[in-house]
């Protein structure tokens, strides 16, 4: 069930749209920002709020890699795996990161602390490899800068 708050958002971001339908991503969005991913029963809650089947915002849900539909840690780390980050150390990052956390690439810890998952590219191949944990771009990234950055997100 949605909460107030977030019907409310919801609610406020509507006139922005040509229909209801429209604002699905938006409303996604929202609903995450409050639980930290789209459950199943938040989706169908949402799905009848903007007319939609829950089948058919499923399809946007998953279609988008940056809706969560299953829980994630408290922090979100985004490794960049486009070319030019494979080029420039990708692959020694992606082994660090699995050591270092104890986890594969979609996986969470074990304390919850981080969620590890590939992204296409960060937009910032003139500084690669590149990852980004929650909102924060970290470019250059070696395996010795991703200790100091772990430790900044407890």
């Amino acid at each position: 069930m949605l909460t107030e708050i977030e019907q409310r958002e919801i609610e406020q971001e509507l006139p922005h749209y040509p229909n209801k339908r429209a604002a699905c991503v938006e409303a996604l969005k929202i609903v995450q920002r409050h639980h930290g991913w789209v459950s199943d029963e938040m989706l169908k809650s949402l799905a009848v709020m903007l007319d939609m089947t829950p089948d058919e915002l499923d399809g946007v849900a998953t279609f988008y890699n940056l809706i969560y539909r299953k829980p994630v840690g408290r922090h979100v780390m985004l490794l960049c795996n486009s070319i030019s980050c494979w080029i420039m150390g990708y692959e020694r990052m992606r082994a660090h990161m699995k050591a270092r956390l104890d986890i594969d690439l979609g996986h969470t810890t074990a304390d919850r602390r981080f969620t590890l998952l590939p992204i296409v590219c960060l937009g910032a191949c003139d500084h690669a490899p590149a990852m980004m944990v929650d909102d924060d771009l970290h470019q250059d990234v070696t395996p010795e800068k991703v200790d100091g950055i772990l430790e900044r997100y407890r």
